[in-house]
């Protein structure tokens, strides 16, 4: 069983930035991808970014240019470096552990707030 614990969520202005982290532990084997979703109200939860353990990452049209994603292999930690935020990126955050590249199973964090003010 693996364990999400995130944090870096918060309140900030448009235009402003923040980092969120996500720290894995449980896993017995290196993840193979690690990543963000978010939620908005009344919305699907969807993508925001993700990086395997072989550095590829992937992103959401919507954060291309102003987001970054890393993550270090050793400490199983993810993280996303949010800025030029806008009021649209309101949401809230759930990071994501997808253990083995061939099998559908995910794990996920609590979920952390980012509400950004216009």
């Amino acid at each position: 069983q693996v364990q999400l614990v995130e944090s870096g969520g918060g309140l900030v202005q448009a235009g402003g930035s923040l980092r969120l982290s996500c720290a894995a532990s449980g896993s017995r084997f290196s993840i193979y991808a690690m990543g963000w979703y978010r939620q908005a109200p009344g919305k699907q939860r969807e993508l925001v970014a993700s990086i395997t353990n072989g550095g590829d990452t992937n992103y959401a049209d919507s954060v291309k240019g102003r987001f970054t994603i890393s993550r270090d292999n050793g400490k199983n930690t993810v993280y996303l470096q949010m800025n030029s935020l806008k009021p649209e990126d309101t949401a809230v955050y759930y990071c994501n552990a997808k253990v083995n590249r061939f099998l559908d199973v995910n794990y996920w964090g609590q979920g952390t707030q980012v509400t950004v003010s216009s």
